[in-house]
């Protein structure tokens, strides 16, 4: 086989398989995970069913891949939120503003990643790789930017003894307020008109007033 048909076969390999999890995402959109079955994904891809087979062995690993376009796009906003200001007290503080918008721009995304645990458990070894290098690759933006900010004095050394431990102190802190801003709240309750982005805003500001310099 020639290197020129092999690399176009490999091209049309990668290009179906986007074109499955593209499928997958508007199906499980449209209709939920759970109700939607193999067939309906194979329909909305124009695949057979077998041919859907042959790249992903079941729903749950169609899940996963959508997981890793997740992360993806989760690691690109981080990245991009790092580039626009200098300090490291400053990073922090757009990635959790980029995390919150996250949320709010690719929901399907945000809460996939939300159940990135539970994913990770049936995956085979590929995918399990995969999965831990994406949000390895994604904590480590977070990691970087809390050691700038240990390097250029806006962040409290006193305070911060593990900055991989604080990466994921800040970002599960956020992460739960944000999950509560999600929950339907009591229409008559305390909390019914409370401006949401008030409450990301202010757990931000609270979160890295927490670790900076004094």
């Amino acid at each position: 086989m020639s290197s020129e048909l092999k690399s176009r076969r490999e091209q049309e390999k990668k290009a179906r398989h986007e074109t499955i999890l593209d499928a997958a995402e508007q199906v499980f959109s449209d209709k939920g995970y759970e109700r939607t079955s193999m067939d309906d994904i194979a329909r909305q891809a124009n695949l057979s069913r077998a041919l859907l087979y042959v790249y992903f062995k079941d729903k749950a690993a169609i899940q996963r891949g959508i997981l890793l376009r997740a992360g993806e796009s989760l690691r690109l906003r981080f990245a991009a939120a790092c580039q626009q200001v200098d300090t490291g007290l400053a990073q922090i503080s757009a990635i959790g503003r980029a995390y919150y918008q996250f949320s709010l721009d690719q929901p399907d995304y945000f809460g996939a990643l939300t159940q990135a645990a539970s994913a990770i458990q049936d995956a085979d070894d590929e995918q399990t790789e995969q999965m831990i290098c994406s949000e390895s690759d994604t904590m480590a933006l977070m990691v970087a930017a809390i050691e700038k900010g240990l390097s250029d004095g806006s962040l409290n050394r006193d305070r911060i003894t593990d900055p991989f431990n604080t990466a994921l102190y800040l970002r599960g802190a956020l992460h739960g307020v944000i999950m509560l801003c999600q929950q339907k709240i009591n229409p008559t309750g305390p909390l019914a008109d409370y401006p949401k982005e008030d409450l990301i805003e202010h757990t931000i500001v609270m979160l890295v007033s927490s670790i900076a310099a004094e």
